[in-house]
């Protein structure tokens, strides 16, 4: 059991060492015995856990979306001003990250394919928070007010309202909400 633990404890320092990579805009650069310094081990047991950096950079991708996808699933159905704090929640945590990994997405398959899975949690979550408001429109509606939604809740719209227009957090959530409530009336 000690040794499992200890195992878990070296893949979760090595993960951790990865994301520092990425949130630093480093994955295209980062090298195995770099990651490994930082993780405190060895190259070899980078390969020993992960086969490769490609392995490695996949397992912190994946655990960085289970990780996302679990934030968001907290987020209340049909509750406009819930479902946006947990989002403003979710990219004051992250977004600066996802826009990181956005800009590596054309370099790196590995990475795109990363940012491919967190384009469909987006929309998944966008269909299961907002089904009260999806649920009576016509089929062609729905795919046009899907699509708002998506597009007024992805990141680059939290972005333009934090960094670029430099809305305080309060402020932004009340743009953001304004933003879909608008699109309700309709």
């Amino acid at each position: 059991m000690a040794r499992a633990q200890a195992q878990q404890r070296t893949r979760d320092a090595l993960l951790d060492a990865a994301n520092e990579e990425l949130s630093t805009g480093g994955w295209s650069k980062a090298s195995l015995e770099t990651l490994a310094a930082k993780a405190g081990v060895t190259k070899q047991t980078v390969l020993r856990h992960f086969g490769s950096r490609e392995g490695l950079i996949e397992a912190a991708l994946r655990r960085a979306s289970e990780i996302v996808r679990k934030e968001r699933a907290q987020s209340p159905i049909g509750d406009v001003p819930g479902a946006v704090r947990n989002l403003m929640d979710h990219y004051e945590r992250w977004g600066d990250l996802v826009l990181r990994v956005l800009a590596e997405e054309h370099r790196i398959p590995l990475v795109r394919k990363g940012t491919d899975r967190g384009r469909e949690v987006h929309c998944e979550w966008v269909a299961r928070t907002f089904e009260p408001q999806l649920a009576n429109l016509s089929d062609e509606m729905r795919e046009r007010r899907m699509a708002q939604l998506v597009a007024v809740c992805d990141v680059y719209v939290w972005k333009l309202l934090r960094r670029d227009m430099k809305l305080d957090v309060p402020q932004a959530k009340i743009a953001l909400i304004e933003l879909i409530e608008g699109l309700e009336a309709d």
